[in-house]
């Protein structure tokens, strides 16, 4: 069994989904630190002037875990972000499926931003038929240095895959992981090049992108055509 395992992501870029579509099995890493300014409270979406975060404000402590932030609910975010994909999507085809998908997320009274980006994570995945179940790493007993913890993932789910992200090296002892027996397979994600509502087209963009413009079945027809063709590469998920 592959499997795969990333921080949560606030509206994910294609090749986290991509990530996950390859595995098994996709464990959501909510037990270790939030990190500001990267992509757990925010992503980015094309306009006319090349592209915008989107981003949820929250409220935490240095060293907090990424499951115990709280989001800012005195920020109007909700509606700043509709009205944001609104504007910027109006030509887009599939502007209506995602808006009021998105509508419905947001109704529900979030308060941590985990629970936030796994409601929009499933969202995504549901509509672009991925599959692959969900478990949390924070129902876990794991250890904490950061290559022991996957290795603890992987045994306590019998994976015996665990298919890392291009910025493995960042974060994990390759040496040491792949002493502990489990195979270790690197994503080679390459970016579909898709119709977005503005020329010319820019990669890395929140999967709600595609969505909007593509539609729902565009997701597995991209990553075909993709495999095929090699055409960009992507930004480090």
């Amino acid at each position: 069994m592959k499997a795969t395992i990333h921080q949560p992501q606030f509206l994910p870029w294609l090749g986290y989904l991509d990530k996950i579509a390859q595995s098994d099995l996709f464990v959501v890493l909510d037990n270790v630190q939030f990190k500001k300014n990267e992509w757990q409270n925010r992503n980015r979406i094309r306009t006319a002037e090349r592209w915008q975060w989107i981003t949820v404000p929250v409220l935490h402590d240095f060293g907090q875990s990424i499951g115990d932030v709280r989001i800012n609910n005195d920020v109007h975010w909700r509606q700043q972000h509709l009205r944001a994909i609104e504007i910027h999507y109006a030509r887009a085809p599939f502007r209506q499926i995602g808006l009021d998908a998105l509508t419905s997320v947001y109704a529900q009274p979030w308060a941590r931003l985990a629970d936030l980006n796994l409601a929009v994570l499933r969202w995504l995945l549901s509509v672009f038929g991925i599959e692959t179940p969900i478990r949390l790493a924070s129902e876990m007993v794991l250890r904490t240095q950061p290559t022991d913890r996957l290795i603890d993932i992987c045994r306590l789910l019998h994976a015996d895959t665990y298919l890392a992200g291009a910025g493995a090296d960042a974060y994990m002892d390759r040496p040491r992981f792949e002493a502990s027996g489990i195979r270790l397979e690197t994503q080679m994600f390459h970016h579909p090049v898709y119709r977005q509502c503005y020329d010319p087209f820019l990669p890395g963009m929140s999967a709600i992108d595609l969505m909007m413009t593509e539609g729902p079945d565009a997701f597995h027809r991209l990553r075909a055509q993709s495999a095929e063709t090699g055409l960009l590469e992507g930004r480090s998920a």
